[in-house]
């Protein structure tokens, strides 16, 4: 019997094992789980101080989320795919984003500790899986942040380019540009914002979330009044037909699949759930408005956009300022144009904010070096903040990424359809005389997906063997579906009894259903994309192995010297 102080045992999530993760199922008192969590490798409570509410939780959330794809992408795909119809590809995409950001509510409060998706696989999946994802994290962090920043760069030269032809002294404007773009690929401006972030996140979160507070307040004002003003402005001609001819449904789906990527970065608000207050019932809270807020902006601003203006005419890069000028509203054009040059450095600010927590939790794992892990009495994490910020701030100054996008969403996709499957590793069980089969189903689900995937791309841009991939594509969807269906009736379901966790609904098609999308959409992504994410993630794994290899070796000897030792001395003893 335990002394009346002390709790009975409970494992962590950092000490899960198949052969004991049922304990965290049977976990009546949630909070007694959470206290134990914190306290794992010393006290994550201690060290990363909760401090953010269910507020500045969803601040982080859609500032990450809302970046360009609502100044930009909403345009794109008026002009180009859907027509007036874009508001509908918004919500197949919302409702497609809703499928993966469930399953990271439920895992957010189950496992409220930096790392996200990293830790979610080291849960469920082992170490190795978990490396996996915390490379595709390391893509969506720092690579994000970094194209985002060079984006913004980019953004502040066209924009005094402009100024160079509206008749601004010539001699200043070019002066002031050759600073701006010496050549070379060198980004100045890129350099300044990623700097500025690091700069300001050097302070702490909990300095700088009043900054991320009132930028996120700030944008969702801006983007309301557009879309208000685009909406008071809007025809009722500019909308019919409401799918045009020309893209058919076909186009709704490539509108659908384009707009997903506006939804990624909602699962940022994971990775530091290690500072969050109450995170059983914020984490999910957050996810969910988060989504819903992001949802709302985008069907409200694409259905303002193609009623503004009509849709032939919607500009593909600058959508709002260029409909505004259609409407000879030069003064709101001013505004939405100014809008994405104050918008996206904020978005670099939230999406570098979580690549210290990630390498955080991987240096308590003995992953990384302790220099990651190493907080300061504020509870900063200085050194992993120094070190990732170098990094994005060199890759942003230095490296144009129009050859790179494809890279990043790869690795966001399959962070996502990690996360969907550790859903269904925790809330489904195999059978006991066949201890793998949910496992050996999953890995088949996910490769029939992806090949679905490839079917499905090839058969609508290949007309002249169209007959040929609709067959193997009809295979591999029922291939698809049946391993769906064995998996939901040849594994039984878990039953968590632990209180106030979020559940998602209808596992496993819920899950499968994100994971099925993610894959498709990695399909859809050319093919020097896929070969960069192989090499990096491979890369990246091969210098994993090398590292556990290393230290296995110097293990070793260290166990064969210390007898020795030992026994040298006992000898000296005696004499």
């Amino acid at each position: 019997m335990p002394p009346n102080n002390e709790s009975p045992p409970v494992a962590s999530p950092n000490e899960l094992t198949p052969l004991n993760r049922q304990n965290v199922h049977d976990t009546n008192n949630f909070h007694e789980f959470i206290n134990v969590h914190d306290n794992d490798h010393g006290g994550e409570n201690i060290e990363l101080h909760r401090h953010l509410s269910l507020f500045d939780l969803v601040c982080i959330g859609v500032g990450a989320t809302v970046g360009s794809g609502i100044y930009v992408v909403t345009g794109l795909i008026a002009h180009t795919l859907a027509g007036p119809a874009t508001f509908i590809s918004w919500s197949i995409a919302g409702l497609a984003a809703c499928a993966s950001g469930l399953c990271y509510a439920e895992q957010g409060g189950r496992f409220p500790s930096a790392g996200s998706t990293y830790v979610y696989a080291k849960e469920t999946m082992g170490e190795r899986a978990s490396v996996v994802a915390a490379c595709c994290l390391t893509l969506e962090y720092v690579g994000s942040a970094s194209a985002v920043a060079r984006s913004w760069g980019d953004k502040v030269v066209e924009y005094v380019k402009s100024l160079e032809g509206s008749g601004a002294e010539s001699d200043g404007v070019s002066y002031l540009l050759r600073v701006l773009d010496p050549g070379m690929g060198i980004n100045p401006c890129a350099f300044l914002v990623s700097s500025a972030a690091v700069l300001l996140l050097l302070n702490g979160v909990k300095e700088s979330k009043f900054v991320t507070n009132l930028f996120t307040t700030l944008n969702v004002t801006l983007l309301l009044f557009m879309a208000g003003l685009a909406l008071l402005l809007a025809k009722a001609d500019n909308m019919s037909p409401l799918i045009p001819p020309q893209f058919g449904v076909s186009g709704i789906i490539r509108g659908a699949t384009s707009s997903f990527f506006g939804y990624i970065g909602f699962d940022e608000i994971c990775c530091i759930a290690g500072e969050a207050v109450d995170p059983a019932k914020n984490m999910p809270r957050a996810i969910i408005l988060t989504l819903v807020i992001v949802t709302s902006l985008y069907i409200t601003a694409s259905i303002g956009l193609v009623g503004m203006v009509p849709y032939e005419e919607i500009s593909e890069t600058s959508g709002f300022p260029n409909g505004f000028r259609y409407r000879s509203l030069n003064w709101a054009a001013q505004i939405a144009a100014l809008g994405e040059l104050v918008a996206l450095p904020f978005v670099v600010l939230v999406t570098i904010m979580a690549q210290p927590r990630l390498q955080y939790a991987m240096a308590r794992d003995g992953i990384l070096p302790p220099i990651f892990a190493e907080v300061d009495e504020f509870g900063n994490l200085i050194n992993g903040l120094k070190i990732s910020g170098a990094l994005m701030t060199a890759v942003a100054t230095l490296i144009p990424f129009a050859y790179l996008d494809d890279l990043i969403s790869s690795g966001i996709l399959i962070a996502f359809t990690i996360t969907d499957a550790s859903v269904i590793l925790v809330r489904r069980k195999s059978p006991a005389n066949r201890p793998y089969l949910l496992k050996h189903l999953l890995m088949a689900y996910m490769a029939a997906s992806l090949l679905s995937g490839f079917l499905l791309r090839s058969w609508l841009s290949n007309g002249e063997t169209r007959g040929a991939v609709l067959v193997l594509t009809v295979l591999s969807c029922v291939g698809t579906v049946a391993l769906g269906y064995l998996m939901q009736n040849q594994c039984e379901s878990e039953k968590p009894m632990i209180q106030g966790l979020f559940l998602t609904p209808f596992v496993p098609i819920l899950p499968l259903v994100g994971i099925f999308i993610n894959l498709y959409l990695i399909a859809q992504l050319e093919l020097t994309g896929l070969l960069l994410i192989s090499g990096y993630v491979g890369l990246c794994f091969a210098m994993y192995l090398h590292s556990k290899r290393s230290k296995t070796e110097s293990r070793r000897k260290g166990h064969t010297k210390e007898p020795l030792e030992r026994l040298i001395s006992l000898h000296d003893a005696k004499r």
